[in-house]
């Protein structure tokens, strides 16, 4: 009994608050989260020392105040009473990326993003310019005021998905349901409170090396590996539940695994492939108005 005590106290100890800053749920699995991170840790130094040695030199890695209070209201670094509260930072990068870019100015879920920048670099001008990459050159027209490059490719993952799900897909259709209720906040956030923290810290590395292909990858391998959960589905609010349920567990926390199996469960996906079916969706959508 004592012991059983010692144990339940030492528990009751452990910090409730993740390393970025976010707080971890009740029923957190401490036990599963340690064994799984006493293993990556060495990866995790691995990866550290090759992007040092990437980043080193100029020749650049080649390719192998409104809404604030809503952000993150589970990390206590963006809480008024944090000293320093990245609330103000965040609002400064949003401003200034505002002015910058006014034919986006602010889009919803660019808060999400910019938000993680911050937590990653610590630097308002390291944020504002990673941000940049993100909505100017890896993702037009994500974020513009019509989203069309957004809508295009939940499009797209709907035809990547008839072709390599089938079963997935006519599921989808026999119910009329349209990708973007189930898959939105994948695209809009880029995975950010959909997938745990170092897991869509290591998309986004892909997703800035190798560009937003990635976020098909992420998408079909969750799709993938749950697909007989997804089929027991049998209303459009069950599915819309069952994509809730893919994105948690132990095969998105242990996410070194996770990254290896996105790049092989989807199959091929070209680049060739996914801009024919980019056009495609696209001039569907413009012929919708």
């Amino acid at each position: 009994m004592e012991s059983a005590g010692r144990a339940q106290a030492a528990r009751d100890r452990v910090p409730r608050i993740d390393e970025y800053g976010f707080e971890r749920p009740e029923d957190f699995d401490y036990a599963a989260y340690e064994e799984f991170f006493s293993a990556y840790l060495a990866i995790l130094t691995r990866r550290a020392i090759k992007w040092s040695r990437l980043l080193k030199g100029g020749g650049g890695i080649q390719k192998s105040m409104t809404h604030m209070n809503r952000t993150f209201p589970d990390n206590v670094r963006f809480r008024k009473g944090s000293d320093p509260c990245l609330q103000r930072t965040l609002y400064n990068v949003l401003l200034a990326y505002g002015h910058h870019n006014r034919g986006v100015g602010y889009c919803q879920g660019m808060n999400f993003i910019a938000g993680y920048l911050i937590l990653v670099t610590r630097s308002e001008e390291e944020s504002f310019w990673l941000l940049d990459a993100l909505v100017g050159r890896i993702l037009p027209d994500y974020y513009s005021p019509s989203m069309l490059g957004l809508k295009t490719d939940q499009e797209v993952l709907g035809e990547l998905v008839r072709t390599k799900l089938p079963a997935v897909a006519a599921l989808m259709d026999s119910h009329g349901l349209l990708w973007t209720l189930v898959v939105s906040r994948w695209f809009i956030c880029l995975f950010v409170d959909v997938l745990p923290v170092e897991t869509v810290l290591r998309v986004w590395d892909c997703l800035f090396n190798e560009g937003s292909k990635i976020i098909f990858r992420v998408a079909l391998t969750l799709i993938k590996q749950h697909q007989a959960l997804i089929l027991e589905a049998t209303s459009v609010p069950d599915i819309c539940e069952k994509f809730k349920e893919i994105t948690g567990g132990s095969f998105v926390t242990e996410c070194h695994t996770f990254m290896q199996k996105i790049f092989s469960a989807p199959g091929s996906l070209s680049r060739a492939s996914i801009a024919r079916l980019r056009e495609r969706c696209r001039a569907r959508l413009l012929a919708q108005g």
